[in-house]
């Protein structure tokens, strides 16, 4: 590897994490659907009893989706990104290797405990935060192993410079570890039953009433921050300037988004508990920080766009492309629609209503899945050394997927509107207009279009699973490395 010689890169961390990928999201996103057709066709919830309600489903396909799905794809992409932005290969150190394979067999033991636990009912009842204090005590010796693996690769590196996708990474390492200590701080106890205990999965948090709140949602919102964002972030400006032969536009303007993004979404959070007992100061912050929060973001989504500049005729040829400008257009459409949400006379309307899962929706499917399914598309020919198997039918996947995620939000939106408007309609002597049935009956168009979009995409999510494991199995052995420009000569 010295005097110029080619590193020899070691993706079997990647090859590994690449399939929790694909394992974890069939399991959230087919939770998913069920669930939304649940909530379309209600008589559904009765076909497995208690492990078949909604209560049980939900926080399996929330914890399935952002902490199987999603930070799989995080580790793969950085096991392989980090490796040739940095200069190094794992198979320089045992120890590093040896750390980075224990990161996956722990981290794959935790989320299918989560997933037993989850359906078993065991549950904190914290949003995003559901897992019981023995398993929050693995997913820290989980992150911590991460962190010893990602700073010695760092510390191996032959490149001087660290590209911005690695200062987003990091970011997501240093944030999640800091929130997720605060926001789990809570006392085990044991549940009994006839004087003898029955159960020790069981815990009180260490917070309470508004003061539980605050640190909740400080925790929650910037979950999303520091898992569905900047991780995301350092994907796309690795793998959209590999696949387009484009150097990024503005590599100040990337460093000028990084750093508002640290500074500003951490204050966010707030905006989550307008109109609640949390101090009106504290309110009025997440609102501002949030409308705010609009410059940084799409200072990065529009970096991305302007880096196409020239070359907006990939998108006719190069599938890969398509899913990776329009993930960017998706984040664009999330962080202007959050911030909407948070102005408080907007969020008198929208807040407990369905236009804010069709907000989410529109961001993970958008831009967390789709540029985990580029990434892991580009990929696949360099870490099994074999052709992708099928272009076409990803030409197929993305637009499938694409009017799944369209019906989704669209009618997530309308509903949304729809119960906000219904619930504040009085008559001329101060009564409601409508009953909560009534609303009920209005949405459940909408419900069902919800639940056929869902459908779409998970059917786009198996045609991206085929395509990995053809490519994996069958596709045509490569004798070099696909040629692609490649920022800092990765």
């Amino acid at each position: 590897m010295q005097n110029g010689a080619r590193i020899e890169y070691d993706y079997s961390i990647a090859k590994a994490f690449t399939f929790a990928t694909i394992l974890f999201g069939i399991i959230g996103m087919t939770v998913g659907v069920i669930i939304a057709f649940q909530l379309a066709f209600p008589s559904l919830s009765n076909l497995a009893g208690e492990y078949g309600t909604f209560s049980r489903l939900r926080p399996l396909h929330t914890n399935g989706v952002a902490f199987g799905f999603t930070l799989s794809g995080i580790f793969a992409t950085w096991y392989y990104v980090g490796q040739r932005v940095l200069k190094m290969s794992l198979k320089e150190s045992k120890f590093i290797k040896s750390i980075a394979t224990l990161h996956f067999v722990l981290y794959f033991i935790l989320i299918l405990l989560a997933v037993v636990t989850l359906l078993m009912g065991y549950t904190s009842s914290k949003e995003y935060a559901e897992l019981e204090w023995p398993l929050d005590v693995l997913v820290v010796v989980i992150w911590v192993l991460f962190g010893i693996a990602m700073f010695g690769m760092i510390g191996l590196r032959r490149e001087r410079t660290l590209y911005i996708s690695v200062w987003y990474y990091i970011a997501c390492f240093v944030a999640i570890a800091m929130l997720y200590l605060f926001n789990n701080m809570e006392v085990p106890t044991f549940l009994f039953a006839n004087g003898a205990p029955s159960s020790f999965m069981n815990s009180i948090s260490a917070y309470a009433g508004t003061n539980d709140a605050l640190v909740q949602w400080w925790y929650g919102h910037n979950a999303v921050a520091f898992v569905f964002t900047t991780p995301i972030i350092a994907m796309i400006y690795y793998f959209l300037p590999k696949e387009s032969g484009q150097n990024v536009y503005s590599y100040k303007l990337s460093i000028l988004s990084f750093w508002g993004l640290m500074f500003v979404y951490l204050w966010a959070g707030g905006h989550h508990l307008l109109y609640s007992t949390v101090p009106d100061w504290m309110q009025t912050m997440g609102s501002t920080m949030s409308v705010v929060l609009i410059l940084p973001s799409w200072g990065s989504a529009i970096n991305m766009l302007l880096t196409m500049k020239g070359e907006w005729g990939q998108l006719q040829t190069n599938p890969l492309i398509k899913f990776l400008v329009l993930a960017s257009t998706f984040y664009m459409l999330s962080t202007i629609e959050g911030p909407i949400q948070a102005i408080k006379s907007v969020n008198a309307i929208a807040h407990f209503t369905d236009w804010i899962p069709g907000h989410v929706h529109d961001g993970v499917l958008g831009w967390v899945a789709f540029m985990i399914i580029a990434s892991l598309f580009h990929m696949a020919p360099r870490m099994y050394k074999r052709e992708l198997y099928s272009k076409s039918l990803i030409e197929t996947q993305f637009w499938l997927q694409t009017v799944g995620i369209v019906f989704y939000f669209t009618s997530m939106w309308i509903a949304g509107i729809t119960q906000g408007m219904m619930w504040r309609a009085y008559d001329q002597y101060g009564s409601l207009v409508y009953s909560f049935i009534d609303t009920v009956e209005v949405l459940h168009p909408y419900y069902t279009l919800r639940a056929v979009g869902g459908l779409l995409f998970l059917t786009g999510f198996f045609m991206f699973t085929y395509n990995m494991y053809k490519t994996a199995t069958c596709g045509r052995v490569l004798d070099k490395e696909p040629a692609n420009a490649s920022p800092m000569g990765a």
